[in-house]
């Protein structure tokens, strides 16, 4: 599967000759044991990728072509290997030209099998996916047991298993009950030192970033026990729990359950990043809303969360030296004054900013609300131009008023200006 490293690496890829090619593969129910429609679908996408390649005519230089044509035939040889595989999809990101080749599997839900050759790698399934399935971790717990796992991408791993034995009880209470007392307290703080280990593990996971959110399966008798051991932090990342003893739980039961629970938990999160997104624009706010809006929020860093919709599809220009991204569909770059090129979907093409910088992305299925302001937005950070003004009106503050009237008069006249930005 793949991984957070992995996808900032492809982010990061570009190619000036437009050799990246990115393959996805996805499995279909056959019909028959010899799979010839799946093979058969897979062969004429590929055909058609090298059809569109040859009539680029004198835009695709010999070169480009051939490094394109030596990815496209190592893939079909691959595609021959994937046939009947309804467990997995594949993706490959390929550049020839420069020895790059990167497989990965993933989960069954790619839509279907497709082949993109362009500057950049594809990355649009990929984050779709991501967005469904982030990095989760699910711990199961008792009073001497815990166990860990990775639940990425829906394929469950197990991390960590560790148990820690209760003291030995003896068989008589001694005299009046007392070492059956001193017994007994044993036994908690064993229990209490046990619960808060778990939490520290929980707590370094969280800061080497193993997982960006948990959910617990464990009962709620061990739960009133545990949670105060948890670090706010730790606490604050939970989505959630589930009733589970950790000895007879199966895997499948812990996958569906921890994926339900955070199947609901980004519902609700969506719901309310949309409202508090959109909120935030009309009160000039933390909030933009709109393509142009967007792009510039993004180069400038702002963006915490970005919402597109499902949907969502627009043109816009990239700059061809800078990688400027430009809603108004202009031949030379504002910025750098170099040529543009059209580019068709704006929302692949700013999936690199968001993925090298970490920006929350959620795909909005069906809301009204983000149909009605262009079915993109974000949720911003800060907003660089009320970051500036308050700079200026705290350099006011500073000055004798009475002294320099003629200093004020430009800080008034500049913020005036820096907000109408």
């Amino acid at each position: 599967m793949i991984t957070r490293e992995q996808i900032h690496e492809l982010a990061q890829f570009e190619d000036h000759g437009a050799c990246a090619l990115s393959f996805y593969f996805q499995p279909t129910a056959p019909r028959n044991k010899a799979h010839k429609e799946e093979a058969i679908a897979t062969k004429e996408v590929l055909r058609e990728a090298l059809r569109q390649l040859e009539n680029r005519g004198t835009s695709a230089s010999k070169s480009e072509c051939e490094s394109a044509r030596t990815d496209i035939d190592r893939i079909v040889r691959l595609s021959q290997d994937l046939r009947g595989n309804g467990t997995h999809g594949k993706a490959v990101f390929a550049c020839a030209a420069q020895g790059f080749w990167r497989e990965y599997d993933l989960p069954p839900q790619l839509g279907n099998t497709q082949l993109f050759v362009d500057r950049h790698f594809h990355l649009k399934p990929v984050a779709r996916l991501l967005g469904a399935f982030p990095s989760l971790g699910v711990v199961l717990l008792d009073r001497h047991r815990a166990r860990m796992f990775d639940l990425r991408l829906g394929e469950l791993t197990e991390r960590l298993d560790f148990f820690h034995p209760l003291p030995h009880r003896g068989r008589g209470d001694g005299f009046a009950g007392y070492d059956a007392g001193h017994a007994e307290h044993r036994v908690a703080d064993e229990v209490r030192q046990h619960f808060k280990l778990v939490a520290e593990v929980l707590k370094n996971a969280v800061e080497k970033h193993v997982f960006e959110q948990w959910i617990l399966g464990c009962q709620d008798l061990h739960w009133s026990q545990f949670e105060p051991q948890l670090h706010p932090d730790v606490a604050q990342r939970l989505l959630g729990r589930f009733s589970a003893e950790v000895a007879y739980v199966s895997r499948e039961t812990i996958r569906a359950q921890a994926e339900q629970i955070f199947a609901e938990w980004q519902k609700k999160r969506c719901s309310e990043v949309v409202r508090e997104t959109i909120s935030q624009a009309r009160s000039n706010g933390r909030g933009v809303t709109g393509l142009r809006r967007v792009l510039r929020s993004l180069e400038l860093g702002e963006v915490q969360t970005l919402l597109i919709g499902d949907r969502y599809v627009a043109q816009a220009v990239e700059c061809t030296g800078c990688g400027h991204l430009d809603a108004h569909l202009v031949s030379s770059c504002p910025v750098c004054e170099r040529e543009t090129r059209e580019v068709v979907d704006v929302s692949e093409a700013i999936l690199p900013w968001v993925i090298r910088r970490d920006v929350e992305l959620f795909y909005v299925k069906d809301d009204p609300d983000l149909d009605s302001v262009g079915n993109i937005a974000a949720l911003l950070r800060f907003r660089s131009e009320q970051s500036k003004v308050r700079e200026i009106t705290d350099a006011v503050g500073k000055e004798s008023l009475g002294r320099q009237p003629g200093r004020v008069g430009r800080y008034r006249g500049l913020a005036s200006g820096l907000g109408q930005i």
